[in-house]
């Protein structure tokens, strides 16, 4: 084979896998806009806005990103982990003494047996039971909403950051494909500038020479 020839179908070959990297980074890119957009405009709908710093409490004071983000409105990823973890994970965790919706389960059913049983014997302690029927209810109220809005914005910062990986593989894609344009290129030059005629060494011919 001819080396200009070779040097051509390597170039475009090159050439081809470029274009298909840069096909992959459109896409990935396109990706990667989509979930920033669809992050803001979702967690922009929610309204919520950070406490400011002279209303954080000394406990809310202890995570740096409630202190960075105080009196900001909540629309990025990121906010949205804050706003989870170290915040509503904070006042949940509180709410309920660190139990969460599961493991109040088991006190609220050994309870309602409890008032069960107190109604059909008319026990004096009906009231008390009744109330801590009703106080650890509310709890787990509380536990499952908390717990269900802090794994929505969770469920978004997951979301936001497959966008901010997209965004990098995008990158390196399209540095990838640069890189192989520009290697393209120069075999393209070098095989116009090789004679027509000039074929590859044969391996005999490469032999011979390494022993001379």
């Amino acid at each position: 084979m001819k080396r200009r020839t070779l040097d051509i179908i390597t170039s475009l070959g090159g050439l081809g896998l470029a274009l298909l990297l840069v096909a992959a980074g459109l896409v990935l890119t396109s990706n990667a806009n989509f979930a920033k957009t669809y992050v803001r405009e979702q967690l922009g709908q929610q309204k919520i806005t950070f406490k400011t710093v002279d209303t954080l409490t000394d406990e809310e004071k202890k995570a740096p990103c409630l202190v960075k983000y105080a009196g900001q409105p909540l629309v990025s990823g990121k906010q949205a982990e804050c706003y989870a973890n170290d915040f509503i994970g904070l006042h949940v965790a509180t709410a309920t003494k660190g139990l969460t919706y599961a493991e109040l389960g088991a006190p609220q059913a050994a309870l309602r047996t409890k008032v069960a049983d107190a109604t059909k014997s008319n026990d004096p302690a009906l009231a008390d039971l009744t109330k801590q029927y009703t106080d650890v209810t509310a709890t787990r109220d509380t536990a499952f909403k908390g717990e269900t809005l802090r794994g929505l914005l969770l469920t978004s910062f997951g979301f936001s950051e497959l966008g901010r990986k997209g965004e990098q593989a995008s990158t390196v894609a399209y540095a990838a494909a640069a890189l192989l344009l520009l290697l393209a290129l120069a075999g393209l030059a070098h095989a116009f500038r090789t004679a027509k005629e000039k074929a590859l060494a044969a391996p005999e011919q490469i032999r011979t020479t390494s022993k001379a």
